[in-house]
């Protein structure tokens, strides 16, 4: 089916955003758009650097939750799967195709384990991570139960302060727990350094992964000493990625940011001190919005407040202009500092969110344009599944 007749009884303005074909002045808005071109530049970049540096991509879902930008990204940037972080979340990439399939963080709920442990009969390798020995026997009942084979990873807490165990022994009695496990593989190790993603010095966050990188070297030696050496060692974010590909230890990076870019992390800086969204990576992700009133000459107010967008990361930033500031919202108005009063209602703006991650989630379409047009809409196929 094409991208025409997939949306043919959609009505624009009710059901979706906009339709292929349309002109993107006509895009109905607030809404998320795609820069397709610099969406794929950015997978190609990122594939090529995996390659060049023996690395396995595992691009992350939790970041688009899409099924269709999860297929560009393997297709265009030889991504081997995808990390998801809930359950439901790999359910709808399993749905959707996608073979392999990482749930980075742990499932401990009994209703959850066995939908998990029925993944594979869709077709998909499925890895879940653990930090609880206790955790283990759940995992394999419910894969006999279902006859299927869940791989597992060790989950090693190297400085993010949440999941994960933080001693050698500890990785070595449940890798030793799970290689004993009816129904489970141990596949290796996730060391994931999450709290160090956006600091903004690059020297800092290397030395954040250098205390990292010690853990995960240390933990490896112990399982080679037990005859369970991991088959994978994945891990690396945005903000790290070349640490741990230059690691020798880690062989799976696990970016997500990347792809799309957002305010925060374009703020982060490479080792020359230059701002990542100003050469390492594109801008790729904005959310469209439209001046509703200018009733105030300073003031422009726009469609798109807090309902459009998450402010964790702080405020959006107007792409390519330095005459007007977002500098607030509210849940349906967005406000614009416009000094010199060069804003007409009814023009439409680029935002670059805070975060992108929280962003996509609360948006049902991603509208890719291309030179002024709409090429193609894709559903946000995994939005709302927290569970």
């Amino acid at each position: 089916m094409n991208a025409q007749d997939r949306y043919a009884n959609f009505e624009v303005g009710y059901d979706i955003p906009a339709k292929p074909g349309m002109d993107e002045a006509d895009i109905q808005t607030p809404c998320l758009i795609l820069d397709l071109d610099a969406l794929e530049r950015n997978v190609k970049k990122m594939g090529d650097y995996a390659k060049a540096h023996g690395m396995r991509h595992r691009s992350h879902g939790k970041m688009h939750k899409s099924v269709d930008v999860q297929k560009l990204q393997e297709s265009l940037g030889g991504a081997i799967g995808v990390c998801c972080q809930k359950v439901s979340e790999a359910e709808v990439f399993v749905r959707g195709g996608i073979k392999d399939v990482l749930v980075s963080n742990q499932v401990r709920d009994p209703r959850k384990i066995d939908r998990l442990a029925q993944l594979p009969k869709l077709g998909s390798s499925i890895i879940v991570c653990v930090d609880d020995i206790k955790n283990v026997a759940d995992l394999s009942a419910a894969a006999q139960k279902h006859g299927t084979e869940l791989g597992v990873f060790v989950e090693i807490d190297c400085g993010a302060g949440r999941c994960g165990v933080t001693t050698t022994e500890d990785v070595i009695a449940i890798a030793k727990a799970v290689d004993a496990a009816e129904g489970l593989t141990f596949k290796g190790i996730q060391a994931y350094q999450g709290a160090m993603q956006h600091m903004d010095s690059y020297e800092d966050r290397k030395a954040k992964l250098d205390t990292a990188i010690a853990m995960v070297k240390d933990a490896v030696e112990g399982l080679k000493k037990e005859g369970l050496e991991p088959e994978l060692v994945s891990g690396g974010g945005t903000g790290s990625y070349y640490f741990e590909s230059n690691s020798g230890v880690y062989n799976e990076l696990q970016c997500g940011s990347y792809a799309f870019m957002d305010a925060d992390y374009g703020r982060i800086h490479d080792k020359d001190g230059k701002r990542i969204d100003q050469g390492e990576w594109e801008n790729a992700f904005f959310i469209l919005t439209q001046i509703m009133s200018h009733a105030k000459p300073d003031k422009a107010i726009c469609d798109a407040g807090l309902k459009a967008q998450s402010v964790d990361s702080g405020l959006p930033f107007i792409y390519g202009r330095d005459d007007v500031k977002y500098i607030k919202c509210s849940d349906e108005h967005g406000v614009i500092d416009d000094p010199n009063g060069v804003l007409n209602v009814g023009e439409k703006l680029r935002l670059v969110p805070g975060h992108c991650d929280p962003t996509a989630n609360v948006h049902d379409w991603y509208v890719g344009v291309r030179n002024g047009k709409v090429e193609t809409v894709w559903p946000v196929s995994a939005r709302g599944k927290a569970y």
